[in-house]
């Protein structure tokens, strides 16, 4: 019933006389409001009035009576006689009146919570505007600019089912024009000052007073991870806001299902990492092992990785700095480290399968290491020596809430440069490792006499392949997949992957120690045939 009011009070909102509306505004009100003398033009002192009228509804009123006063403010600024330029601030609302003195060239407006500017700059700026030539404003057209905080003691904007960022909205118009279809747009830039989270999205939307909710037509939102600021582009004037957009592909649920298995899947992976560095320590046939030892490398990455990512939200919600430096920075090099032995297992393949003869390389495993551990020192040292305030507090990815934070890289360009780079050239080169090494297993199947063993041998082929996708990392290159409808199934395959990629490379060591055994007990029996 109450929505079906309000379509009947738009509808016959064009045929109110505008002397109803600003007496709506200031009628029935405390002292205040009977000082205003309802006379056109509107004067400075009866506006500012309309403003503190519009700031109680606002905190008191229904949605009706809330929309119907933004809508007669809007309308009494534009009356309100200005020469000029007139910046107005009452309570919760900025505004600027602009009456351009002859041809429109443009303008650009500044505003804070307390002030607003044409063309200069304000200290602490939360909103900059920059409106076209297109306008065609003369001087008998009022140029509007209002900026507003919705109460936060009514959670939802207009009853948005999105929340919209800062509670701040930002109104435009032009006296006696209506403005829509502009070929040069009008730019709205945003400063953000709080956290948008990986799962949201912010988005560019009006209110759209034809069907009573936020809309994005007309408007296009630029703005990437990590941007301090969000600019609008659009092609008409109303009031805009940015809505903060969640993910729908990940719900909340999922977030704290994918966070459980990342945990589980890491304790497990370090768990049985540790015992792979026993049975390496205590077999002397696998220390003897040049493979080996390439893998205990990684082994110890991981290692490195687990022991610095399963603490570090605790570490984070502690007091000390010092060890959120420390926690951040370690994590950040044996992410790197884990990469760079991850493509050099790619590499010791490469030898082995493509160069076969005259491999030999002096000092192999020192080269390998000062690359495996030295590139990634040297990584984290640049980083520090630009500015150590790269690592710190940072929010937590796939947490549901901005509170919730780890120790790590605060930088997003540092981030995606130094990790995403660089495991999207090691995951180039592996996969094509890995495709060299599907193409020697199909060439030595097809040469093989089929008989009773086959199957036997399709099994061993298909062990040997999973075992090296786990050394060369290859199911890390998933997260370059998650994206659009596919986002939920391939976040779960690559938490539930790459955090057993501990556990997958200890089974790996359990099957070479059987295999050895098991050549050792054949030669020990063909040895004592050969002897009887």
């Amino acid at each position: 019933m109450e929505r079906k009011k309000s379509w009947i009070f738009w509808w016959l909102m064009p045929f109110v006389s505008y002397d109803m509306l600003y007496q709506n505004c200031v009628l029935g009100q405390d002292s205040c409001w009977t000082k205003c003398n309802i006379s056109f033009p509107i004067s400075r002192n009866q506006t500012e009035c309309c403003m503190n009228f519009t700031d109680n509804v606002l905190n008191t009123g229904s949605l009706n009576e809330t929309l119907r006063a933004i809508w007669t403010l809007q309308r009494v600024l534009e009356g309100t006689e200005v020469n000029g330029s007139m910046q107005l601030y009452v309570k919760t609302f900025v505004a600027l009146l602009r009456k351009p003195n002859d041809t429109f060239r443009g303008l650009e407006i500044y505003a804070n919570d307390t002030q607003v500017t044409p063309y200069v700059p304000l200290l602490n700026s939360k909103v900059s505007v920059q409106l076209p030539r297109e306008l065609g404003a003369g001087p008998n057209n009022t140029i509007v600019f209002c900026m507003f905080k919705w109460p936060e003691t009514k959670k939802r904007v207009f009853e948005s089912p999105h929340e919209v960022y800062d509670q701040r909205l930002v109104g435009l118009s032009v006296q006696g024009k209506k403005i829509s279809g502009l070929q040069e747009r009008i730019n709205i830039t945003m400063e953000f000052t709080k956290c948008i989270k990986e799962t949201q999205k912010p988005s560019c939307q009006f209110f759209n007073y034809s069907t009573y909710n936020f809309s994005e037509d007309g408007c296009v939102t630029h703005w990437t991870h990590g941007q301090t600021n969000i600019t609008c582009s659009c092609n008409h004037l109303t009031y805009f806001g940015i809505l903060i957009i969640p993910d729908p592909s990940i719900t909340k649920k999922d977030q704290e299902i994918l966070t459980h298995i990342t945990v589980i899947g890491c304790s497990i992976s370090l768990f049985t990492l540790v015992i792979a560095i026993l049975l390496f320590i205590t077999n002397r046939k696998l220390k003897q092992d040049v493979s080996m030892k390439v893998h205990i490398n990684l082994v110890i990455a991981l290692i490195l990785l687990n022991l610095h990512f399963l603490p570090n939200q605790a570490v984070a919600a502690g007091s000390s700095s010092g060890l959120c430096l420390y926690m951040a920075l370690l994590l950040h090099y044996s992410l790197l480290a884990t990469f760079s032995w991850m493509a050099l297992e790619g590499f010791h393949l490469y030898l082995l399968l493509v160069k076969v003869f005259n491999i030999y390389v002096k000092k192999y495993l020192l080269k390998l290491s000062m690359v495996g551990w030295g590139v990634p020192a040297m990584i984290v040292s640049v980083v520090v020596i630009i500015d150590r305030q790269f690592y710190g507090l940072t929010p937590l990815d796939t947490s549901n809430s901005c509170n919730t934070e780890i120790c790590y890289i605060t930088n997003y360009y540092v981030k995606m440069w130094t990790t995403a780079g660089l495991l999207s050239l090691v995951c180039l080169f592996n996969v094509i490792m890995f495709g060299v090494t599907v193409r020697q297993v199909l060439i030595l199947h097809h040469t093989r006499e089929f008989g009773q063993n086959n199957l036997d041998k399709v099994k061993k082929d298909i062990s040997t392949l999973a075992g090296v996708m786990t050394l060369l990392g290859i199911t890390w290159g998933l997260v370059f997949f998650s994206f659009g409808p596919l986002i939920t199934s391939v976040l779960y395959l690559f938490c539930i992957l790459n955090s057993l990629q501990g556990f997958f490379i200890f089974l790996w060591f359990v099957m070479s120690l059987r295999k050895a055994k098991t050549s050792a007990t054949k030669m020990s029996s063909e040895t004592r045939s050969t002897n009887s």
